[in-house]
């Protein structure tokens, strides 16, 4: 699938690479119906069981993450979704209720959905239900990929892979990252999130800000990783070419356009 052709209207739609990607009469048909909101860290957009009835678009430096509960009461963290995509109800028909907890890991705009109004969209555009499809397929491939990672990698290359995994959409050195946040993300306890930082501020690769990490060398961070994200953004090239962030994307700081 051949990347779009740059446009001023492109540049006119909220900063979010999935919706950029629509043809200007696919987009049409659901801009009356998309609404631009601001999310703080830590909200929560879907429990387990819950009715999904929202598309949520991450906008800009906007983050979510799938988090999946466990028997002990920790939750595992699987993927990260930035302006690259959206969450909730993509291709599925109907209310279907959410299987994983869905948060908003880097607060800021996004832009919302009924999946009424997508299914009604779609009902009437083979295209913009091929996108979609096609970008369903791409979030599989994260599971897939994070799954193998979390099985074969050490804490340390998973480390290094969260983190730059948030910078790229971010489009930010200052990651907005807890140690609790990271620990989470590798299903590990604190402490073992904790010794790998240290580790790398030894390094001088990173350093700890209050509530962030702050890359100090990312060439030394991209070698300690692993290289299960250069494999989701071969995928996404694969399969929806110019969607996935890459390090010539514009400032992530750039506001979402208004609903209209």
């Amino acid at each position: 699938m051949a990347a779009p052709q740059h446009s001023q209207a492109n540049e006119d739609r909220p900063f979010n690479n999935l919706l950029r990607r629509l043809s200007e009469a696919d987009y049409r048909l659901i801009e009356p119906c998309l609404i631009a909101v601001t999310a703080e860290s830590d909200d929560l957009l879907y429990n387990p069981g819950d009715n999904v009835e929202t598309v949520h678009f991450p906008c800009a430096a906007s983050l979510t993450s799938f988090l999946v509960p466990n028997e002990d009461g920790r939750d595992a963290e699987t993927i990260l979704v930035g302006r690259e995509g959206a969450v909730g109800g993509i291709v599925s028909h109907g209310f279907l209720p959410a299987y994983t907890r869905i948060t908003v890991k880097v607060g800021g705009p996004f832009v919302r959905l009924r999946i009424a109004a997508l299914e009604a969209a779609q009902a009437k555009s083979q295209s913009l239900r091929n996108l979609f499809s096609r970008y369903a397929d791409c979030m599989l491939a994260q599971v897939f990929q994070s799954t193998a990672c979390n099985a074969i990698h050490s804490i340390e290359q998973r480390t290094a892979k969260w983190i730059l995994a948030a910078r790229e959409r971010t489009d930010s050195d200052l990651v907005p990252l807890t140690h609790e946040q990271l620990s989470t993300m590798l299903g590990v306890g604190r402490s073992y999130a904790s010794r790998v930082i240290q580790t790398f501020k030894a390094e001088g690769v990173l350093e700890t800000r209050r509530g962030a990490i702050l890359v100090r060398n990312r060439e030394a961070l991209t070698a300690r990783a692993c290289l299960c994200n250069d494999a989701v953004k071969s995928h996404f090239e694969e399969v929806l070419r110019g969607v996935y962030p890459t390090e010539d994307a514009p400032p992530a700081q750039e506001a979402v356009a208004p609903a209209k």
